[in-house]
């Protein structure tokens, strides 16, 4: 023991006169040894102490970040793209679009949240008895509930968007004709698609319904107003957290 402290003292002293003493062969002072040895004990204990802490506080940054990770698509943000063309075949010939929607899963399995976002429908004319109506290209800006099924992680998954669609554009149907379009109607967007943890690639069946409303009629001819179309669109997912 006398042979540590002694040690322990040069290993103190060694900054202004350890090599000294030791050259000398001083014996040290007995309790200067066993203060010295203490207050090593003591730095030692501190220094240990504090590597433990920095090793959990890592350990725990970890484990969180993980954890972080995991949850983190539990709320989603939604951004997509979308085409198609338009069925039936009446005032419009095709449609593109962005999609934007927010979803939260309230199981593992079910998503639910909101929709919005712009579908452009490009006007195409149209021969009508002995008219040719120039049809308008329109808008349609849907305010829709989300829900989704999805029995995998990552794989086939089903859903749909209900809500209302407003439409947009010029007020009358075609440039040629009197009839004012519709202003909305009720919305509707099943989808089939598949999806992993950051993209949603699906095929897609759009439509406003607006009755009666912006039918042309020329003679004994007629062309309803029609605001759908199937087509496929893709989307990424932007995790936001729980």
């Amino acid at each position: 023991m006398r042979h540590c402290y002694k040690k322990l003292v040069l290993f103190f002293l060694y900054g202004y006169g350890g090599k000294e003493v030791q050259a000398k062969k001083i014996d040290p002072d007995p309790v200067l040894s066993r203060t010295c040895a203490v207050l090593y004990c003591y730095y030692y204990e501190l220094n240990l102490i504090s590597m433990k802490k920095v090793f959990f506080a890592v350990v725990m940054g970890v484990l969180s970040v993980s954890l972080v990770q995991a949850q983190s698509m539990k709320n989603t943000l939604k951004i997509g793209v979308m085409g198609g063309i338009a069925v039936p075949n009446e005032n419009a010939a095709a449609n593109a679009g962005v999609d934007v929607a927010y979803q939260n899963l309230v199981t593992p399995h079910v998503g639910l949240g909101i929709a919005t976002g712009y579908n452009h429908f490009f006007g195409k004319d149209k021969d009508l008895g002995n008219t040719t109506l120039q049809n308008n290209s329109f808008g349609v800006v849907p305010v829709a509930a989300l829900v989704r099924y999805y029995p995998q992680a990552k794989g086939i998954y089903v859903g749909t968007d209900l809500g209302y669609g407003f439409i947009t554009g010029d007020e009358k149907v075609a440039s040629n004709s009197s009839v004012n379009r519709p202003d909305g109607g009720f919305y509707l967007k099943p989808e089939l698609g598949w999806h992993n943890r950051n993209w949603n690639v699906f095929a897609h069946y759009t439509k406003v319904f607006t009755g009666d409303d912006g039918t042309i009629n020329v003679g004994n001819a007629s062309q309803k107003y029609n605001a759908g179309s199937i087509g496929v669109g893709v989307a990424y997912n932007i995790g936001l957290g729980r």
